[in-house]
């Protein structure tokens, strides 16, 4: 029985680096220490974000801490040259198609450089931070990069008016950028939006959405920037996943449109942990580049030419490919043809060929899921929170061996048959996943075009196929390994089954490239081990710490007073893990506990009865009309930073008004309740007019979120795990009241 050479070993373990080290792909440079004239300054750009957030404490929409960041960003404005203008009004943003309203008094500033006449390029980022985070990053990266952005257009020639909005309320509701629409008189005059914001505290300034049809703006962008990180999957996808930006508001308007943002770290992401201290420069430098560039360009006068939709993917980000979704969508076609031709010529040990690769790609996704399920069993919440590049590792691992157990069964079947089948299976794949998300087809195309090539230039020089072949595993390293990395910062490892699918295609045609190498070695030399080291490495998962002081737990403890019952009860939201003896000593925890203020599940248990201030609505008037009624109501918060009333579906609640600001509530969640939601000190004594489709009286709950636990939370706070912090809500206290309304 021979040996499996030496140099087999090295190139799986060549293999498993670079999966390990891929998202290096990525890198941004270090910071410029000392920038040229006309560059953008990461450094004074970071020095006024500090002195705008000095304290570094949370500034929710409408509240004395915001106040006091506006004020500093309109002095660092002033100081730049620029003479910025604040608008002031209660405003309501609903999302389409969902049953909350949000309204708030919103303030919002806005400077503008460039003639007074023109169509606007308008910039946006939010200064408002959520209740739990000083929003360094979240949105300070943005108002760092737009004032840097600013002071370098100052004093410039340019063709056509530059705005830079500050909103407040983006993490309200998306309430400022409702308010910029409805109330001020630059919204009618834009053409172009560049939105910059975050969810993460590290890694590229990523362009991840557009307006569509996207050719326009992805024209701009392709003739801008410099080290691109975008390609046109991530709008497909992003448009499926629950998170939303001030985007979501103005893509009603026909504006071309670019959303940037940083993604990296999402523990850190609304959390105490969105520190000055924890964003990287490099970060803030990426976002800058790309920011003062379009500035520049658009400013110039510079528009689109093109029109359609448009296919684009950066490559390791340091350029942008850009093709016709139609001429896109042909060449995949057109590949598929010439595989599927290919595949007939090669049929002979094709189905077999076929077969081995798609139960590789299966396989791998089985076993990581399998793996995730036992670990499951031993370990409790997000584990691989902490060090999410040993679960990463032991994903590839497992890829790596299924590939291997698959390719290691064949014995007569070429590896000419086995290229014929790989690639084919791909491109069916990729049309399979591009009727989804059509954007994706872009990202299989330039691999088998690789493959493709080689071919066609077989019969005039010989080994050409094989150098297509290795280019093109090459190619897609490159091309998915990227992809896989910002997904994997994106969802972490949840879902880590899917990623290990994902990293198969990577894999195996690289894989199959060693099939020579692989014949002249026994199964057992091989597969032994890769069944050893792929235990091993998810044996370290299992013993990897779940948490680090830089990824922790999320770990919220809150207070619930039920003014109607005088009870109250202790809530922890976290992650799903046990409670630690400190609360379990305390009191007796229930799991899954539904909640009036949220729809993910606590832990509960009984707590003392210390009355939180509950708020209320007065009803002023309810006359009948057609619709229904007309129901008047002055709200009282009792000192809660938020009120928030909400309506069983059997209201039928059609339309809200406060002080001029109306929203209808959506109609498409048939069975879920109604929420009408106002945020911050202007709340209190406000009347809003709701529009009610029943004529019947409703049980609705009213609730009030305090910003302070009452004192008999010291012991619970105290006990909290070393590594864990609230995300997402703080620290609070609930007050809930039933009314009928």
């Amino acid at each position: 029985m021979k040996r499996t050479p030496l140099w087999l070993a090295a190139a799986l373990a060549l293999l498993m680096l670079a999966m390990g080290l891929k998202d290096q792909l990525l890198t941004l440079p270090a910071v410029r220490q000392t920038a040229a004239h006309g560059q953008f300054d990461t450094n004074r750009a970071m020095a006024r974000l500090r002195r705008i957030l000095s304290d570094e404490r949370p500034h929710i929409v409408d509240s004395a801490a915001n106040d006091a960041v506006r004020a500093r960003l309109i002095t660092e404005l002033r100081a730049i040259g620029l003479d910025p203008q604040v608008s002031d009004g209660v405003t309501c943003n609903s999302k389409s198609g969902t049953r909350t309203v949000n309204c708030a008094r919103i303030r919002n500033v806005t400077a503008t450089i460039g003639p007074p006449e023109g169509r606007h390029v308008l910039f946006v980022s939010h200064y408002d931070s959520a209740a739990v985070a000083p929003g360094a990053s979240d949105d300070g990266i943005g108002m760092a990069a737009m004032l840097e952005t600013a002071a370098q257009l100052r004093g410039r020639s340019l063709a056509r008016p530059v705005t830079f909005l500050f909103d407040e309320g983006e993490e309200g509701g998306l309430i400022g950028a409702r308010a910029f629409l409805e109330r001020s008189p630059i919204a009618p005059r834009v053409d172009t939006l560049v939105n910059l914001e975050s969810r993460g505290v590290e890694g590229p300034g990523i362009m991840f959405e557009t307006s569509r049809p996207n050719a326009p703006a992805i024209e701009l962008f392709a003739r801008a920037a410099e080290r691109p990180v975008a390609n046109s999957l991530t709008t497909d996808f992003y448009r499926m996943v629950p998170n939303s930006t001030d985007v979501a508001v103005f893509q009603e308007r026909d504006w071309a449109i670019l959303n940037f943002a940083v993604i990296g770290n999402e523990t850190r992401y609304h959390s105490p942990g969105d520190t000055l201290a924890a964003m990287d420069l490099r970060s803030l430098q990426h976002m800058g580049d790309q920011a003062l560039s379009l500035a520049q360009m658009l400013g110039s006068g510079e528009s689109p030419r093109a029109n359609g939709q448009s296919l684009y993917t950066d490559i390791a980000g340091r350029f942008l490919i850009v093709l016709p979704a139609l001429a896109g969508f042909i060449l995949l076609g057109l590949l598929i043809l010439f595989f599927a031709g290919l595949g007939w010529r090669r049929r002979r040990g094709l189905g077999l060929a076929v077969l081995l690769v798609i139960a590789a790609i299966v396989d791998a996704a089985l076993l990581a899921w399998l793996a995730q399920k036992l670990l499951g069993l031993l370990r409790e919440g997000d584990y691989w929170r902490g060090y999410p590049k040993a679960t990463g590792i032991a994903v590839y691992v497992s890829a790596l061996a299924s590939s291997l157990a698959a390719l290691a069964l064949v014995r007569r079947t070429g590896t000419d048959r086995l290229r014929a089948a790989f690639w084919l299976v791909f491109l069916l794949l990729g049309a399979t996943i591009s009727f989804v998300a059509p954007g994706a087809a872009i990202l299989f195309l330039l691999p088998p075009l690789a493959v493709a090539a080689g071919i066609a230039l077989e019969r005039w020089a010989s080994g050409a196929e094989r150098v297509g072949a290795i280019a093109a595993a090459l190619i897609l390293f490159i091309t998915f390994g990227a992809v896989l990395d910002l997904i994997e910062t994106l969802l972490s490892y949840g879902a880590a089954w899917s990623y290990a699918a994902v990293a198969a295609i990577i894999l195996l045609p690289a894989l199959i490239e060693l099939v020579p190498l692989l014949r002249r070695a026994s199964m057992k030399p091989i597969l032994a081990p890769a069944a050893v080291i792929t235990l091993a490495a998810w044996t370290v998962v299992g013993f990897v710490p779940a948490y680090s002081e830089d990824r922790q737990q999320l770990f919220t403890v809150e207070y619930l007073w039920d003014e109607t019952g005088r009870r109250g009860r202790w809530m922890v939201d976290n992650d799903g893990a046990s409670l630690p003896k400190g609360f379990t000593a305390a009191a007796r925890w229930q799991r899954n506990v539904e909640v009036p203020y949220s729809t993910r599940r606590r832990w509960a248990a009984v707590a003392p009865a210390v009355r939180v201030p509950a708020p209320t609505a007065e009803i002023l008037s309810q006359p009948s009309v057609p619709e229904g009624r007309r129901v008047s109501l002055r709200l009282r918060t009792s000192g809660a930073t938020t009120i928030s009333l909400r309506a069983p579906a059997q209201a039928r609640l059609r339309a809200v008004s406060v002080i001029g600001s109306s929203r209808t509530f959506g109609s498409e969640e048939v069975d879920s309740p109604y929420t009408l939601r106002c945020r911050g000190r202007s709340c209190d004594g406000m009347v809003v007019e709701l529009l009610i489709g029943s004529r019947e009286p409703q049980e609705w709950t009213v609730i009030g979120t305090h910003a302070a636990l009452p004192q008999a939370a010291q012991p619970l706070l105290a006990a909290r795990p070393r590594f864990s912090r609230p995300q997402y809500n703080p620290d609070g206290s609930y007050a809930v009241v039933r009314l009928r309304i």
